[in-house]
């Protein structure tokens, strides 16, 4: 059966995550996708007007920009006992990196962390050069997919050296958002993890 994803978004924001979602991952589906409108009271007293429990699925994540609805859609999924994982925000109770492509492998996140989150590269070289790539793990954006076939016919260095940069072309993160800890923007942040990531995948075919 496949694993059922249900998706919380306000006017399209996580649209190129659901794309890449249903594009590149496997056996997993979209199952519902709510899309609230974009222009809500900065104050929301009754958050169950706009989010019910009229949902199910196997994880939900939560692209929502209002934080009195993510905390209501966490508090729900918490006691439906369904795994929700809110990127870029701090909520208690859900599953939090700092981008998409930050997710570790949990075991809660099931298909979907299998598949996403910290990329990961099978590198082939030849004559010094990247003949192949295949990718394991990646961006629900697609980004990790997408940016392998401008690296074919470099060598290490060059990709290394773009790989980063074409990331961040491709990246649908919020730029002005902050890591107070790192001091790097989710811009920054996604292409330092696919960096790592080439270079694991090209050192393990040398």
């Amino acid at each position: 059966m496949p694993f059922r994803i249900v998706v919380f978004e306000q006017h399209g924001s996580g649209w190129l995550k659901t794309a890449g979602i249903s594009e590149f991952g496997r056996d997993i589906i979209v199952e519902k996708v709510f899309d609230l409108p974009a222009n809500l009271p900065s104050v929301i007293d009754e958050p169950e007007e706009f989010i019910t429990e009229d949902f199910d699925g196997d994880l939900v994540l939560d692209f929502l920009k209002h934080p009195d609805l993510s905390e209501h859609l966490v508090r729900l999924c918490n006691k439906k006992g369904i795994p929700v994982i809110a990127s870029g925000q701090h909520i208690q109770g859900a599953i939090a990196p700092f981008t998409c492509c930050g997710l570790g492998r949990l075991y809660a996140a099931g298909a979907y962390g299998e598949q996403f989150g910290i990329p990961e590269y099978d590198v082939e070289m030849r004559d010094g050069r990247i003949e192949g790539i295949k990718v394991r793990r990646g961006a629900p954006c697609g980004a990790t997919w997408k940016v392998t076939s401008r690296l074919i016919g470099m060598t290490s260095k060059e990709a290394i050296s773009a790989v980063g940069r074409e990331v961040q072309y491709l990246c649908c993160a919020n730029p002005s958002a902050f890591d107070p800890i790192s001091g790097k923007s989710p811009l920054h942040f996604a292409g330092e993890v696919h960096i790592i990531a080439l270079k694991k995948g090209i050192a393990a075919c040398t």
